[in-house]
């Protein structure tokens, strides 16, 4: 697989700029900047740590979610598979389900919908990171993702077929749906997500996701 390189005349400012202005304590510095490939990902995943990590122009940014947004996650992954279930309408993947939009380029979003008509005779690849864009993409917002991450994940998934995503801030108890780059709408605190031609006839209100988080709150 080719593996990217950066050009000299680029300072680490430009090269963070470019990936999102991630937090530099998740990206990582082995392999060098802008050679990691597919195969690194992988060994980050089956090291001892486990690390989660996407692949972006060659770097390895560590995937950013803390409990509260494991929950959430979780949540909408029961809920979501329930409806796909009973609809027989495809597969649910969770914050773990590695895919490649585009050779050289690894996310992982926190939940993400793949109908049968993606998968060739419903069998899924025999491989650690399958060449499949999502219908739906979920990113649910933790503390270090910063806009800018999140605006060219918006971009990349969308490029690569996506039709539909949505973005939960468990911090606003807001969210924000998708169809298009430039063409999102605002979801209230008492709105709800809704699959669209996505995932027809779903719908979720955010009071009910962010119930889940009810107990966890209580206590701050």
């Amino acid at each position: 697989m080719e593996t990217l390189t950066i050009p000299m005349a680029k300072t680490l400012a430009d090269i963070l700029a470019e990936i999102g202005d991630v937090p530099l304590d998740r990206v990582r510095g082995f392999p060098p900047l802008g050679t990691a490939t597919e195969a690194d990902v992988i060994r980050e995943r089956e090291s001892p740590e486990r690390r989660l990590c996407e692949l972006i122009d060659g770097i390895l940014v560590e995937k950013a979610m803390g409990a509260k947004e494991s929950i959430l996650a979780c949540e909408l992954i029961r809920l979501l598979g329930n409806h796909v279930q009973a609809h027989r309408l495809g597969v649910i993947l969770g914050p773990d389900g590695m895919l490649r939009l585009f050779p050289g380029l690894v996310r992982i979003p926190d939940v993400s919908f793949i109908p049968w008509t993606q998968i060739p005779g419903r069998r899924w690849p025999n491989t650690p990171i399958p060449e499949i864009p999502p219908d739906l993409a979920v990113e649910v917002l933790s503390p270090s993702n910063t806009s800018g991450e999140i605006r060219r994940k918006i971009r990349e998934y969308f490029q690569s077929g996506t039709r539909l995503i949505w973005v939960v801030d468990p911090k606003k108890l807001t969210a924000r749906i998708y169809t298009a780059p430039e063409s999102s709408q605002a979801v209230g605190k008492s709105g709800s997500l809704d699959g669209g031609e996505v995932l027809p006839g779903f719908q979720l209100s955010l009071p009910k996701l962010f119930g889940t988080l009810s107990d966890m709150n209580a206590g701050e």
